[in-house]
């Protein structure tokens, strides 16, 4: 009778979106593994956690970065509604789901995607990663999903140029390569790493740019600034390493990048080591 009780009272607080004292810690740990990518470790600590707010969020981001798209939009559904971050993960799912669904279910998924981020951005105007994956959407989609390059531009103009200026400029880069304007996407990147002159991130964005319009010299110039400037940085690795491999050249360097690259600390922000591995494995 008493267990029964105890599970009553867990379910009661799960629906509050509390977490039962005792268990904050146990969420905090998990937080801590997923934040050093260990997804599976996270997961098996929040089974413990019951179905708090922070819990279930936490459990849809780990679902989402072990590819189980299905689940995290189970897990993030169970989530509070009104939160930023659950819509935003949500829109993420969602949009996973539809890159592989059928060509029924895709369109429909899209759309669930592109709902979630406009929620996820009314709910927080100022969170910039929300708003990137929108305008991303906008750039992509076609216009009977909810797509296009005016609205990414409007969202663009509204929610960063003030807010986050460099990334104000890779989303105009985003539309120009959208409407084949090359030079200016160029001219907006490199103002993007002006602005960030800390970032061997904007760096990476401008010579993958360069090398995939076959200007491998002025790339590897641009990647060599950023290796310098961020020596232990894991992005302009795999982004250097990813021109090689797909330009069939310098196999020999792609390997030794993607090779640091598994080795070095990562972050839910990077790229999964699964991606370099993938990598590694077109180069045998």
């Amino acid at each position: 009778m008493k267990d029964r009780n105890g599970h009553r009272m867990r379910l009661m607080m799960a629906a509050l979106g509390l977490v039962l004292p005792g268990w904050a810690d146990v969420v905090e740990e998990a937080r801590a593994k997923y934040d050093k990518t260990d997804y599976r470790e996270a997961l098996a600590l929040l089974d413990k956690a019951g179905g708090g707010a922070e819990a279930q969020r936490l459990k849809g981001q780990c679902l989402y970065q072990m590819r189980d798209y299905k689940g995290a939009v189970e897990a993030l559904e169970k989530a509070p509604a009104g939160d930023a971050a659950v819509q935003h993960w949500l829109g993420r799912a969602w949009g996973r789901r539809a890159e592989s669904a059928s060509v029924f279910q895709a369109p429909g998924y899209a759309v669930k995607a592109r709902k979630a981020f406009e929620r996820a951005v009314e709910l927080d105007p100022g969170r910039v990663e929300a708003v990137s994956d929108l305008i991303e959407y906008f750039v992509e989609a076609p216009g009977f999903l909810g797509g296009g390059v005016e609205k990414a531009e409007a969202l663009a103009e509204s929610h960063l140029r003030k807010r986050n200026p460099a990334q104000y400029q890779f989303a105009l880069a985003q539309i120009a390569r959208k409407r084949k304007q090359d030079d200016v996407a160029e001219r907006a990147l490199r103002r993007a790493a002006e602005l960030e002159p800390g970032s061997s991130g904007r760096l990476a964005d401008l010579g993958r740019f360069l090398a995939e319009r076959g200007r491998i010299e002025e790339a590897e110039a641009v990647f060599a600034k950023a290796a310098k400037l961020e020596p232990k940085a894991p992005g302009w690795r795999i982004t250097q390493a990813r021109v090689y491999v797909e330009k069939k050249a310098k196999t020999g360097e792609a390997r030794r990048l993607l090779e640091e690259y598994v080795q070095l600390p990562l972050t839910p922000d990077d790229e999964p080591r699964r991606v370099a591995e993938g990598l590694l494995k077109r180069l045998r």
